[in-house]
């Protein structure tokens, strides 16, 4: 006869694999023992679903771990609020179906939404995105396509280690969120591959992106309405549309972005570097106290470019003056060369104009030995030190 107890230590003993204790005291789940299948053909969403769904649970910090391996994962949203600390740890790929269709219209392929203190690190996802983007190119009736990795509403959040491969969309995108860290990250996609910005920050408070590769199709980095007291440092952008503040003013009111810091990075053939684009139609937003320092260009169109007669295929907003005010923009130390003639372009708005840019330390050439050329409209400030091209502040 088994007793009470033998059916209790056996019920135990099946649980076990699922979870288990480490040396500190966090709770290890294993997708595998979820029933993830580390073949790059099995649908894994469930079983990490699953996990997810243990740690999140958990009243202790736990960490959810994924092999080496390549797990097929369809849409996921991992949401919270959730009862302590988690710690995603890939060690394998994450890889999006090959039709593009199986990711349907959400809009996202891996979403982690109102979760406070998650940790990813390591590992690869590949969304698999060169069949949407032929898509779009061939004019087709196309889905709106997936971002990669999304943070909505998550506070103390960490991506770190990732590598981000053929985002259908945008790669990594950290919206309505408050103290995220991106650092290490590697992002890759063919320079032609549409929309594919790198890091898109959105609504969102403290974020700091560090040491950090991005060879994209769209921007490297981009800066949404609502962003403040952003810190980027030592990031190698190109290919890419380098690293973008807007496009801002599309909608009347919009929250405005200020606080927003690049230091000690390098631009490589890129088509822009330093830009602040804007919709040439009213609104009530604003762009103030943005400082540029210690930057590299290489080869790059537009080095510096200020663009507020943003108006794409003219529509809605022809003839019409932008009313973001743009202020207190510092451009410090940037040198390099520019493929570009015109190496700094102003092109402010003539109902707002920027005001307080401050140039101190250019030295852009074209084509390396070419005189570059400067260009400026609405626009005052003060400069110091060598400037080159000539300063037409």
């Amino acid at each position: 006869m088994i007793s009470l107890w033998s059916i209790l230590f056996l019920h135990f003993t099946l649980l076990l694999p699922l979870f288990v204790n480490t040396a500190e005291g966090a709770l290890t789940f294993n997708v595998i023992k979820f029933g993830a299948k580390p073949d790059g053909t099995t649908d894994s969403t469930r079983p990490f679903l699953s996990a997810w769904a243990s740690a999140c649970a958990s009243t202790a910090p736990s960490s959810i771990y994924v092999p080496k391996g390549r797990y097929l994962i369809r849409f996921a949203e991992f949401r919270g609020p959730c009862k302590s600390a988690i710690r995603v740890q890939i060690d394998g790929t994450l890889v999006a179906p090959i039709d593009y269709n199986a990711l349907g219209n959400s809009g996202y392929w891996i979403l982690f939404i109102q979760v406070n203190r998650i940790t990813v690190v390591g590992g690869s996802i590949d969304a698999k995105g060169a069949g949407l983007w032929a898509c779009k190119k061939s004019g087709q009736n196309c889905p709106v396509g997936a971002r990669s990795i999304t943070f909505n509403w998550v506070n103390d959040g960490e991506i770190s280690g990732l590598t981000s491969i053929n985002s259908q969309l945008m790669h990594i995108v950290i919206n309505s969120c408050k103290n995220v860290k991106v650092s290490n990250v590697r992002i890759i996609a063919p320079d032609l591959s549409p929309n594919t910005d790198g890091i898109h920050v959105r609504s969102s408070i403290g974020v700091t992106i560090t040491n950090s590769i991005i060879k994209t199709g769209d921007d490297c980095i981009s800066i949404g309405p609502g962003t403040r007291n952003l810190w980027m440092e030592k990031i190698l952008c190109g290919p890419g549309h380098g690293v973008s503040i807007g496009s801002l003013g599309r909608d009347f009111n919009e929250n405005g972005v200020e606080n927003v810091t690049l230091v000690n990075s390098i631009f490589t053939g890129s088509d822009n570097g330093l830009r602040i684009k804007t919709w040439a139609r009213p609104s009530n937003g604003f762009v103030r106290n943005i400082s540029y320092r210690n930057i590299v260009m290489k080869n790059v169109e537009n080095p510096i470019i200020i663009d507020q007669n943003y108006c794409p295929n003219n529509i809605g907003c022809p003839l019409q003056g932008s009313g973001i005010k743009i202020s207190q923009v510092t451009y410090q130390n940037i040198q390099g060369t520019s493929a570009t003639q015109v190496a700094m372009a102003f092109d402010c708005s003539h109902t707002n104009p920027c005001v307080g840019i401050k140039l101190k330390d250019i030295k852009l050439t074209y084509m390396n030995t070419k005189k570059a050329q400067s260009f400026c409209k609405n626009i005052g400030g003060t400069s110091g030190g060598v400037i080159v091209p000539d300063n037409c502040l």
